[in-house]
């Protein structure tokens, strides 16, 4: 009994020491969470007005005066992901789920050039590196170290190597898979097109926008679709960003709740216990003086 008593405490004593590291990463995590939200609150209009801008001036210019990032190719034969995932764990399926998403992103839409081999993973975030590099994918971990310097520079980086690649018909098309921060408990995990650049879609019955261009179309062309390529890349890893601290503060108060009730399991079999042991103790008392009375 007496056995049994201590290894319902150790195993109390355990459970509270991992019930205080949740609460700590739980705490750090949200700190983290309001610079991330603050950061993409201020970026994401910023960037939708200017993909918004772009799309328009695309889809309204002449053909020839149409860029190279703006042109589909007829034929799509090679294809490249930017898979943007986290650096650490502890953060729920976040994950999981966008891994599932790359995945079901090559299965589904790009069938013939992923059995072909024609699919290239870049991955932001060493998760997702790992996972892929292990299952065989073909990924390159270049850029996987971002967020431990996460500044527009280093993402810009990585958008004008993206560019170049395209420009050079390394790749048909250009895909990034990320989590749009929505709140602390939401992520929306989603596939958004890089390149070519989409143009906009028009309502039925609306009229197309008439821009003025000063200076000619040809130059805002050119010195504005490079501009917004890297604004657009930022704005996805400052959404993962916040996404992954979300994610990983809800796991971790998730596990605190857990970790409370399995003390309170803990806690009634140790009294349950307890009160045998001190029954069984009583039950011997008695029958000794009982014995000793005889």
């Amino acid at each position: 009994m007496a056995g049994q008593l201590k290894e319902v405490r150790n195993r109390i004593k355990s459970i509270q020491s991992t019930q205080q590291i949740t609460k700590a990463m739980k705490m750090i995590s949200a700190t983290k969470l309001r610079k991330a939200q603050e950061a993409i609150q201020q970026m994401r209009p910023y960037s939708r007005k200017l993909q918004q801008v772009l799309s328009n001036i695309v889809s309204n210019s002449d053909s020839d005066l149409s860029s190279s990032l703006s042109t589909p190719r007829p034929v799509v034969e090679k294809v490249l992901l930017i898979v943007i995932t986290s650096d650490r764990s502890s953060c729920g399926a976040y994950n999981s789920n966008l891994i599932k998403l790359a995945k079901a992103t090559m299965r589904d839409k790009y069938p013939a050039q992923t059995a072909k081999g024609n699919t290239t993973i870049w991955s932001i975030g060493k998760k997702g590196y790992e996972h892929f590099l292990k299952n065989n994918y073909k990924v390159n971990g270049e850029f996987r170290d971002i967020f431990q310097n996460l500044r527009f520079e280093t993402v810009q980086i990585c958008a004008q190597a993206a560019v170049k690649t395209f420009e050079n018909r390394e790749f048909d098309a250009v895909e990034i898979v990320y989590s749009e921060f929505k709140n602390a408990a939401t992520q929306n995990f989603v596939v958004e097109p890089f390149l070519p650049i989409p143009k906009a879609k028009k309502k039925p019955g609306t009229n197309s926008s008439d821009f003025i261009f000063e200076p000619s179309k040809e130059i805002i062309l050119t010195e504005l679709m490079p501009k917004i390529l890297n604004t657009q890349l930022f704005k996805a890893v400052l959404d993962a960003n916040a996404s992954e601290h979300g994610a990983r503060m809800t796991a971790m108060d998730k596990a605190t709740e857990n970790a409370n009730e399995i003390l309170k399991s803990l806690r009634i079999s140790y009294n349950r216990a307890r009160q045998a042991s001190i029954t069984t103790e009583l039950t011997e008392i008695v029958s000794g003086a009982a014995a000793l009375q005889n």
